[in-house]
């Protein structure tokens, strides 16, 4: 695995680590809190940060937007533990994808079904902006709506 690789997945296991951090201080009953009546809750939000990996790999793969509808689907977390055990499996996933790929697939350009263009290696970047985005929206949440500072260092 070349460096730049290694050092993405670094990042995106920071994110994954602090994540985790910051479900280790909520409860279950924590999930159903909704600070915006149209947007998700901290629950829904955190189902879709365990996602993150395995879903973006997919899209990244060329999975069409039928074939995405049928993951989510298929994916049903309803409690902390459930999405901590996601969240490390398909981080794990994807870090066995990673290790596969060669110098010639990093360039290689995937079009998303929505139409965006990226080399695998952008779509790698794509993960770790994706996560370190939807932590922030977490943990703002947290702290500027429900008074709740996890205290869990951000950055290494």
């Amino acid at each position: 695995m070349n460096v730049f690789c290694r050092s993405t997945l670094h990042q995106i296991e920071v994110a994954i680590e602090s994540i985790i951090g910051i479900m280790d201080g909520l409860k279950e009953e924590d999930l159903i809190m909704r600070p915006t009546p149209s947007k998700h809750s901290i629950g829904e939000l955190l189902s879709h940060i365990s996602l993150i990996c395995m879903a973006d790999d997919l899209i990244a793969g060329g999975a069409s937007q039928e074939e995405m509808d049928s993951f989510y689907r298929s994916k049903s977390m309803h409690t902390l533990d459930d999405m901590r055990v996601e969240l490390r499996e398909d981080f794990h996933y994807l870090k066995k994808q990673v290790a596969a790929w060669t110098e010639d697939m990093l360039v290689e350009e995937t079009t998303a079904y929505w139409g965006v263009t990226y080399t695998r290696f952008e779509w790698l970047v794509e993960v770790a902006a994706h996560l370190y985005h939807h932590r922030g929206q977490l943990h703002a949440m947290l702290v500027h709506c429900y008074d709740q500072d996890p205290q869990i260092p951000m950055f290494e």
